[in-house]
């Protein structure tokens, strides 16, 4: 049975908003207090899915959460006879709390869950462990949603789901982020590469600046519970320069797909001890390594054009990577000057591909925030129950919904206007429905 990586992109939400929530992501806080564009935002996150859909690509999408997410509001002490009024009394006492629980930023869905396909799990089943995101808070509440919809979406005996890690510092995990696969096709074993940013027995040579998000306990109880050969894990520490110059999750400067990994000199703490762990664990599968030297592209700009969060994607009957990065890397100079030369020399690339994610960027999530892949067979596909599988069809679904229900522009003052609780909540009740995913959001089931 044939087999494939499908990208599921989540849909921005309703409430998409510029709040500067996200300590150490310089995007986000630069863009904090902004105008943002909910419709534009979750358009061209449908236009990049749709680009990939019509060249020959496995695409579906994931929902958006609901915000502004009522039941925090509750445990936080707030109060009123509808949500409703509950809204309007975090907007008076605690407008911060309010834009909290308002973050559209379960979109970028790298975040949402740590993925083991089948080939690697010793019992051959593709298991998820959903992110507990224990960094920040505003993130911290999407784990049970997530859970929800994975598991609506990815049902039966082929699939298992774990619950998050516990929470605290010790087990901080922000998911397939921070987790990258490479294997010589899609459907036979892989190597699983988990990279952290600080271990708890060894603090002292972390970041100084921005936390790190990632530990390495976190990454190795996944592992451990994805039942993954030892022999194919490889465990590789961030560099913290790299995380102090905003490089908050791996995927901000490094990607891989099957034999590839593209990254940049800086990424890893140990790089020469990395290449040979992975070396090692590939056996005879020989692993391709294109490191982007500092002295060609700095830190700041490949922080600035999020030249490493891209997607680097087999096309059908084609041996190379084409390369999809955001339309910032070709305003940078350095960068672009950089895929000039990588696209006319590398035989690993085939073609480089600019999209335009503006307001996702704005927030600081490229075009590899917005996916979570996941290997399936044929027969999986076909025997999903969810209309989640993007084609001309839902294509078009989806652009009328969003055209209907999100707004033109928010600032982060409207947050406070009540109606937008009801105007988010119409639309995914209709969406829910759209995608036969059922009653998935907990306002559904009262």
């Amino acid at each position: 049975m044939k087999t494939f990586e499908v990208n599921f992109d989540g849909l921005v939400g309703p409430t998409h908003n510029h709040a500067g929530l996200s300590f150490g992501n310089r995007a986000s806080s630069n863009h904090g207090g902004q105008t943002s564009s909910p419709k534009q935002a979750a358009l061209q996150g449908l236009e990049k899915m749709i680009s990939l859909s019509r060249q020959g690509l496995k695409q579906a999408v994931l929902p958006p959460h609901d915000r502004p997410h009522v039941p925090s509001l509750r445990k936080l002490g707030f109060t009123g006879k509808t949500d409703v009024d509950i809204i309007a009394h975090a907007a008076k006492q605690a407008p911060n709390i309010l834009a909290s629980v308002s973050s559209s930023s379960a979109m970028w869905v790298a975040n949402a869950a740590t993925v083991s396909p089948f080939p690697d799990t010793l019992d051959g089943r593709t298991h998820f462990t959903p992110a507990n995101l224990n960094s920040m808070f505003h993130r911290s509440i999407e784990v049970d949603t997530t859970s929800v919809i994975l598991k609506s979406i990815f049902r039966g005996d082929e699939y298992q789901h774990h619950s998050a890690l516990p929470a605290g510092q010790t087990y901080s995990d922000e998911g397939a982020a921070n987790h990258s696969r490479l294997c010589s096709s899609y459907g036979e074993p892989g190597i699983e590469l988990f990279v952290y940013g600080v271990c708890q027995t060894d603090t002292k040579s972390g970041p100084k600046k921005f936390p790190a998000r990632q530990t390495r306990q976190a990454s190795e109880a996944i592992a451990r519970s994805h039942g993954l050969r030892a022999e194919k894990t490889v465990f590789a520490k961030q560099h913290p320069e790299a995380i102090d110059a905003g490089v908050f999750h791996n995927d901000v400067i490094a990607v891989a797909n099957q034999n590839l990994l593209f990254c940049h000199q800086l990424a890893f703490a140990e790089p020469q001890l990395l290449r040979r762990e992975l070396d090692s664990a590939s056996g005879d599968d020989e692993i391709t390594y294109i490191e982007v030297p500092a002295d060609r592209v700095s830190l700041e700009d490949a922080v600035a054009s999020y030249l490493f969060n891209s997607q680097l994607l087999s096309l059908p009957d084609q041996s190379s990577c084409n390369l999809i990065v955001p339309i910032e890397c070709a305003e940078n100079n350095a960068v672009k000057g950089y895929l000039d030369d990588l696209e006319n020399d590398h035989a690993a690339i085939s073609a480089v591909q600019y999209l335009d994610l503006r307001e996702s960027m704005n927030n600081g999530g490229g075009p590899a925030c917005l996916r979570l892949r996941v290997v399936m067979t044929q027969k999986q596909i076909e025997e999903t129950k969810a209309r989640v599988f993007l084609d001309e069809a839902l294509y078009k679904d989806l652009k009328q919904w969003i055209e209907r229900h999100y707004r033109e522009s928010l600032h982060i003052s409207d947050l406070l206007d009540p109606s937008l609780l009801l105007e988010s909540r119409t639309a995914l009740d209709e969406l829910s429905q759209l995608l036969h995913l059922g009653a998935i959001y907990e306002f559904q089931q009262t």
